[in-house]
């Protein structure tokens, strides 16, 4: 009997030493995945840099690789011009949400609507670009008549529908957080409802409000098969949502894809173009986690 203890505790002991060395493994392949993707990224982008000027990357503004013409600039309008157009749909939407989980809906009401207002971040994007084209752009055509079936518009409005659950479950997260008596102290000197939420729950859970947005902005930014399926393939240096536009993530797509001979100045700007990506959405979760810190409450 005092053996099979003293064999158990053994074998607890084994258990208890292996599982730091077990997560330092999986942390250890998490970081070193990222500096393989640094490295491939930045090798490629600096081979291209080598052929094509910085100048004439960043401010240029025609991009036809094709015919060795390399501004990013329409691409990086297009994505800009889809993310504001996002932004727009999800923001109201999203917070709206939020805000009637959080603070008006029961708790029954809360367990039907949240997990059917999640399914939209289960959907697969191509079938979100699909939706798009097939029957959003038929409809906004309806409102714009000179509309091209490819555009911006559509593209951005669906982008916009599958961000929403992201603001809408963090924000709720982040009201929920604030402590009720803080509520409760303001119903008991006469605010009504609204104002408590107003002036109390969501300056207290700014921080995961902000940071729920910059994250669901770095995420529109990083969108694919939307906007290669309904906002088309035409690098296009505007501001008019209603013509046809690509992304810095549709290119990728189509270079990949495409007749591109290995390590050519082409097949370079890919990565150059991915790089450019990979810097916009690490400014973001940098400015993110910059404000949750910077505007943190604790209570």
């Amino acid at each position: 009997m005092i053996q099979a203890n003293k064999n158990k505790k053994s074998a607890f002991n084994l258990i208890e030493k292996g599982v730091p060395a077990f997560l330092l493994l999986c942390a250890t392949v998490s970081v070193a995945t990222t500096i393989g993707i640094l490295f491939t990224l930045l090798s490629e982008t600096i081979g291209f840099f080598q052929n094509i000027s910085l100048t004439e990357f960043y401010l240029g503004t025609k991009w036809s690789p094709w015919t060795d013409h390399f501004g990013v600039a329409p691409l990086i309008a297009g994505t800009l011009l889809i993310t504001v157009i996002a932004i727009c749909v999800a923001l109201p939407i999203g917070l709206a949400a939020a805000i009637f989980l959080s603070e008006y809906a029961s708790e029954r009401t809360r367990k039907i609507i949240k997990p059917i207002l999640e399914i939209l971040a289960g959907i697969p994007t191509v079938v979100y670009g699909f939706f798009a084209l097939t029957f959003v752009s038929p409809m906004l055509s309806n409102i714009f008549t000179d509309m091209n079936i490819f555009n911006a518009l559509s593209g951005g409005i669906v982008v916009g529908v599958m961000i929403i659950p992201m603001i809408a479950s963090l924000s709720e997260d982040a009201m929920n957080a604030v402590p009720n008596s803080l509520r409760e102290g303001a119903l008991g000197l006469g605010a009504t409802k609204f104002e408590v939420t107003r002036r109390v729950v969501m300056p207290a859970a700014f921080s995961g409000i902000i940071a729920s947005i910059v994250l669901a902005i770095s995420r529109a930014i990083g969108e694919t098969m939307i906007v290669t399926i309904a906002a088309g393939a035409t690098p296009n240096l505007t501001i008019d949502p209603t013509e046809s536009i690509q992304t810095l993530t549709a290119f990728i797509v189509q270079g990949a894809k495409g007749d591109t001979s290995y390590h050519s100045t082409i097949y370079s700007s890919i990565y150059a173009v991915g790089m450019t990506l990979f810097v916009f959405t690490l400014l973001m979760n940098i400015l993110s986690q910059y404000i949750s810190r910077r505007f943190k409450e604790d209570y």
